[in-house]
């Protein structure tokens, strides 16, 4: 009794890490989207990170936004996949609603697709854009035991948007890393076995080459930033998910116990900070748990409706999920003050633009 005991309370710790993690990889990323390394350095300074969003405190984007809405529809599916698809897309149409800022050009298209042709299986457009992969590390940690399972709703997540193979198999990349995360003790971690089965599960042949050059870069001790350069992302990591998928795994699979170095790393590459320090918070707070999460960072958050609080009801409801091995279960989302949302959009688009007008200025 004491061992499920434990072991509950440990899986609840690294659920509550997965998604607290990348609320505050989103967060502390998010003033830094879109700049060059060099650029974003000289504006905001070098490690260590705090919050420089709103003031001191930090805003999460549409990163943690969409785990949020995948983790409901997981919930409100019963873990069948079609009810999964159904309220997905409708999470979306309605996230849509509230006026989101910074939405990627692929998912703007395909809930407005969505929207017009009422239907999630055929409005995904051609793009290997990163929405998938920010949205596929819940669908790792909850559906990981069953691997064909697993495929099936992240293609089923991938496609209502994203239709591009490579975004497909991107996805599965981190939600398998998720999985990997979630699973395993620091003491059983083994970054390069882990690489060695992933390698043998993919077929794009992009993919396969960043992976290899992940497992070369740390056979070899290198830093993130020698890995950028060798991908040819020195100025920065772009939306591109071929891009993205190699930097936050190499973050994460070097410094597995040490969530705060992972997402510096990360986002001191500069180009598309929110995403990949979402990413990599999310598959080092997995690995962690919550409890290592730096005590500053989280509370520097200030969100609602979808608060701290409220993502710690939902990693609960998650982790009960993961211990049933994402068999059919009546486990009903949490409840969300829907009302509040456009309100808090409000406040976040302000301080886009106020960030917008901050970047006309010196130093360049």
């Amino acid at each position: 009794m004491t061992q499920v005991i434990e072991l509950e309370s440990r899986i609840r710790d690294k659920m509550t890490g997965l998604l607290i993690g990348m609320a505050t990889g989103d967060a502390l990323g998010l003033p830094r989207e879109g700049l060059s390394r060099e650029r974003a350095l000289r504006m905001f300074g070098s490690a260590p990170l705090s919050h420089r969003f709103l003031l001191d405190h930090g805003m999460v984007s549409d990163d943690t936004e969409h785990v949020c809405m995948t983790a409901q529809a997981l919930l409100a599916s019963g873990m069948n996949p079609v009810r999964f698809g159904q309220s997905l897309s409708r999470r979306l149409r309605f996230w849509l609603l509230g006026l989101p800022a910074g939405i990627g050009w692929a998912t703007l298209r395909s809930i407005i697709r969505l929207w017009l042709c009422k239907n999630w299986e055929t409005s995904g457009v051609f793009s290997a854009g990163n929405g998938p992969a920010m949205r596929s590390p819940v669908l790792g940690a909850c559906l990981g035991e069953d691997i064909k399972k697993l495929a099936q709703f992240v293609s089923i997540s991938t496609r209502i948007t994203h239709t591009d193979p490579r975004a497909e198999e991107g996805a599965m990349i981190i939600a398998l890393a998720a999985h990997y995360a979630i699973s395993h003790e620091l003491d059983d971690f083994d970054a390069i076995s882990f690489l060695t089965s992933l390698k043998e599960s993919i077929t794009q042949t992009k993919l396969l080459e960043v992976l290899q050059a992940v497992e070369t870069a740390l056979h070899d001790n290198c830093s993130a930033h020698e890995l950028a350069c060798r991908l040819s992302l020195k100025d920065g990591v772009s939306g591109y998910i071929v891009h993205t998928v190699p930097v936050c795994l190499f973050c994460w699979l070097q410094n597995p116990g040490n969530f705060r170095k992972a997402v510096e790393e990360v986002i001191l590459l500069g180009g598309d900070t929110d995403t990949t320090g979402a990413i990599t918070g999310a598959l080092a707070g997995a690995t962690v748990g919550f409890s290592q999460i730096p005590e500053e960072w989280v509370k520097g958050l200030w969100e609602w409706p979808r608060s701290v609080k409220w993502m710690k009801k939902l990693a609960e409801k998650l982790s009960i999920a993961y211990l049933t091995s994402g068999q059919p279960t009546d486990i009903r989302p949490v409840r969300l003050a829907w009302y509040g949302i456009p309100l808090q959009n409000l406040v976040f688009i302000a301080a886009v633009l106020a960030h917008a007008f901050r970047r006309l200025l010196p130093p360049y």
